[in-house]
């Protein structure tokens, strides 16, 4: 019986040290090399007056030196503008505004559910 279990954990082992191998895919060199350093401009905002959002983004690149700036309305009412920027080494620095006063209304609960029943009770006698 020791014999038998000998000769399947070998043949077990034989098979996986047989089995398939994982090899990373080897690097592209086809691929073009970039042009020079980063270049590009981009702009979008949303502007949706049923909902009442309003936010927007603006950034500039040349090469390490990045400029921009973005917006968003926030819940109390005011207009946060964040304007920012990264040159080289220097990380990125961030200036924020605020523009308007904050907003808290008065709170009104909306009222309880109140189930009302889908039968009616009848009287069993008379």
């Amino acid at each position: 019986m020791a014999f038998k279990i000998y000769v399947l954990v070998a043949l077990v082992a034989a098979v996986a040290a047989d089995g398939p191998t994982y090899r990373p895919p080897g690097p592209s060199y086809n691929a073009p090399a970039p042009p020079g350093p980063a270049r590009y401009t981009f702009d979008w905002n949303v502007k949706d007056d049923n909902s009442g959002n309003d936010f927007g983004h603006q950034e500039s690149r040349d090469g390490y030196d990045t400029l921009g700036s973005y917006y968003v309305m926030l819940p109390d009412g005011r207009l946060q503008r964040v304007t920012y920027d990264v040159n080289g080494d220097s990380g990125y620095v961030a200036q924020v505004e605020h523009e308007g006063e904050a907003q808290y209304p008065a709170y009104h609960p909306s009222p309880s559910y109140h189930p009302s029943p889908s039968y009616q009770l009848k009287p069993r006698y008379g």
